[in-house]
């Protein structure tokens, strides 16, 4: 038998996106349903070891895929939290360049620069958005900020969400100390405290909504039996691989050459660095404190990564007995990431029907990204000999550590992109929006053009690509939509203008 619920707002999601709208909804009075397809659970005891994490709060044990040359592995969260659970918490603003340029492509006036940044100002406030410590940093990033010092580049340390952190050096596993305002702990618990109702462990299976005015109908499914969900407006905030499919297999803008399309994912790879001498001790610090905006003009962004001895274990490009002998050495090995603004070439299609109906994501590295690439690693190559490491492992497949601050051997080498090994961690701009009804999926005020009432408010939302972290920002466009769906103004700006000085 199939339930019926009714709503004033029925929310899709609860990462930065979802949970967000959620909250101020409620809190201004609206009857708000949120529907999760992840559990609601405690995330400082949730998973004790990471190998349950990726089991307990990863979507498809971490393996999400983007197929194309090379494969890139984006892992996503399925918890309630979305991504922004297991992610490391960097809170970074986009450039003045990008928003101008969302503005001038594709119309988007109301996202300059002057009229979003109250939103992120609001976003970063609510996250608690300050500076890491360098005391809690970690050794990692004091020995890559010591050659970035050497070498005379631009760095610094990065403001994240995580208030009275300790350093753990877990984010990516469920913080231990509840210190990450990830989109849960921020909004969710508001939410529920002002009157919304989540319903977790449940799956939306589609969509109903006529072009004219009338309720939404959304059919899902969890532990207690078919739902019938009837809302005046709903909130789609699946994220930017799983949003797509939603709506396309809900014939909502299905005939939109747009959807599923445009769809960035910021590659991204690392090299990793052992110190003879000093020990570093990846495990422990806050993992992602540090960064070097040196080469942001020409996309690159380099970004501490680190974990418990379980991540540098499935991290080093290294295999047998090598890989045996280095992490019987894990103390003394260093790891820094890379990551490029790309040009937005993948897309999100469906394939199959029925039951065997699949999400598969499409992406082929461009030709100028990986250049991009190859630049950047050479770059962090570079940081770590001036810092001071006797040998570098690269993620290029063939190619042999470098040792001594030899670099000769990649750039003597021509790498193709199947040779890298990528990861990818910021999805984004499947579903964009714009000024003109022939260039995007959304209308400025990111409502599913050809409906009344359904809003898209996730990663696949964003206009295009961003080259930072998205975080903040697709909670600044949540803040925004929340506005208005309450019809009221913007929030007064300059609150947090010393973060982004």
């Amino acid at each position: 038998m199939t339930r019926t619920i009714h709503a004033d707002v029925c929310v899709i999601g609860t990462g930065p996106g979802g949970a967000p709208v959620a909250c101020r909804l409620a809190q201004a009075g609206v009857d708000v349903l949120v529907l999760e397809e992840g559990a609601h659970v405690d995330l400082a005891t949730a998973a004790p070891r990471p190998i349950d994490a990726f089991t307990d709060l990863y979507r498809d044990g971490g393996q999400t895929v983007a197929i194309g040359d090379p494969a890139i592995p984006i892992p996503l969260g399925r918890v309630v939290g979305g991504t922004s659970a297991i992610n490391s918490g960097t809170c970074l603003r986009p450039a003045d360049a990008v928003l101008d340029g969302w503005a001038e492509q594709l119309g988007l006036e109301q996202l300059r620069p002057a009229e979003l940044a109250p939103y992120l100002d609001e976003a970063a406030a609510a996250l608690g958005v300050t500076r890491v410590p360098p005391e809690i940093a970690g050794r990692n990033a004091h020995l890559a900020k010591r050659g970035a010092d050497r070498l005379g580049w631009s760095s610094e340390w990065l403001p994240r969400n995580a208030v009275g952190c300790r350093g753990s050096g877990r984010c990516v596993f469920g913080c231990p100390t509840g210190a990450k305002r990830h989109a849960g702990l921020a909004w969710i618990d508001d939410a529920l405290a002002a009157g919304a109702r989540l319903l977790d462990r449940t799956r939306v299976v589609a969509i109903e909504s006529e072009p004219g005015p009338g309720p939404v109908v959304v059919r899902a499914g969890g532990a207690g039996g078919a739902l019938r969900i009837v809302a005046d407006r709903v909130v789609v905030a699946c994220g930017s691989l799983l949003t797509p499919s939603l709506l396309r297999r809900s014939g909502l803008a299905h005939d939109n050459p747009h959807l599923g399309r445009h769809l960035a994912i910021h590659p991204s790879t690392a090299a990793a660095a052992r110190f003879d001498d000093e020990l570093v001790d990846v495990a422990h610090g806050v993992p992602q404190s540090f960064g070097v905006d040196q080469f942001a003009d020409r996309g690159l962004m380099l970004e501490g990564i680190g974990g418990p001895p379980e991540y540098l274990a499935f991290t080093l490009p290294l295999r047998g007995e090598a890989h045996h002998a280095a992490m019987l050495e894990h103390r003394h090995w260093a790891q820094l990431g890379v990551m490029v603004r790309d040009r937005a070439v993948g897309r999100v299609v469906d394939v199959g029907r029925g039951p065997l109906r699949r999400t598969v994501v499409r992406y082929d590295l461009d030709p100028a990204d990986r250049d991009a690439l190859l630049f950047g690693i050479e770059r962090v190559a570079e940081l770590w000999f001036a810092a001071g490491a006797r040998e570098v492992l690269l993620p290029i497949a063939g190619l042999p550590p470098l040792r001594d601050g030899d670099l000769r051997p990649l750039r003597e080498r021509r790498v193709p992109a199947g040779a890298m090994r990528l990861m990818a961690f910021h999805p984004h701009g499947s579903a964009r929006p714009s000024a003109d009804p022939r260039d995007g999926v959304l209308d400025p005020d990111l409502r599913v053009r050809g409906t009344s009432g359904v809003y898209v408010s996730d990663g696949s939302a964003l206009p295009a690509t961003i080259g930072v972290n998205p975080q903040l920002t697709i909670t600044a466009l949540a803040l925004r939509l929340a506005r208005h769906l309450l019809d009221r103004p913007a929030p007064r700006a300059g609150a947090l203008a010393h973060l982004h000085a």
